[in-house]
């Protein structure tokens, strides 16, 4: 007895069949690559390993984004910058000298969107390292630089009960760092 294909059991000629199986794997071609593009971008609520060889090239690029700065190439600079960030995604730094870059550069909204993903990464570092003070008060800067200044000193006015005693916390208010900072000329320059 010879087997009779799926096709030929439903009245489908042979061309049609052909056409409909393309069809049909094309469907399932583009929700297998949709699916997998999902899930990297959730990475099972992973971030993406960044490697010693990525660190240090975008170590280099910001040297060099360092260097066009001080020379006031800004669209240089933002483009190292960005480099480096695409590397380095993780490093708060980074993100936080592109923004300065852009606006410089007159480009606001980049710049916000890179001065939040700097306070992003801050706060995810400072979850991962609770006892680093430093971080922390980056926290407070980089909050005043996205112009959010009264909800940089609530959060201030938070860190000695969570802090007790630590010299960073309390020479940082009582020498009122915060209010020097925004009144800072050079400051109000990379503030939005």
């Amino acid at each position: 007895m010879k087997l009779r294909d799926a096709g030929s059991l439903v009245g489908i000629d042979a061309p049609a069949r052909s056409q409909r199986y393309a069809a049909m794997r094309i469907s399932w071609v583009l929700v297998v690559t949709l699916l997998s593009a999902f899930s990297f971008s959730l990475g099972c609520g992973k971030k993406k390993e960044i490697t010693s060889l990525q660190r240090k090239e975008a170590a280099t690029l910001v040297s060099e984004a360092d260097f066009a700065i001080t020379l006031r190439d800004y669209k240089r600079a933002e483009g190292l910058l960005t480099k480096a960030t695409s590397l380095a995604s993780d490093n708060a730094s980074y993100w936080i000298a592109l923004g300065t870059v852009r606006v410089r550069l007159g480009q606001r909204e980049t710049a916000k969107t890179a001065y939040q993903r700097g306070l992003k990464e801050l706060e995810d570092f400072v979850a991962a390292n609770k006892t680093d003070v430093s971080a922390v008060l980056e926290q407070v800067s980089a909050l005043a630089l996205l112009g959010r200044v009264n909800e940089a000193r609530a959060f201030l006015e938070k860190l000695p009960a969570r802090f007790p005693g630590n010299s960073q916390v309390r020479s940082f208010i009582e020498r009122k760092q915060l209010d020097q900072m925004i009144a800072d000329p050079k400051f109000k320059e990379i503030a939005l």
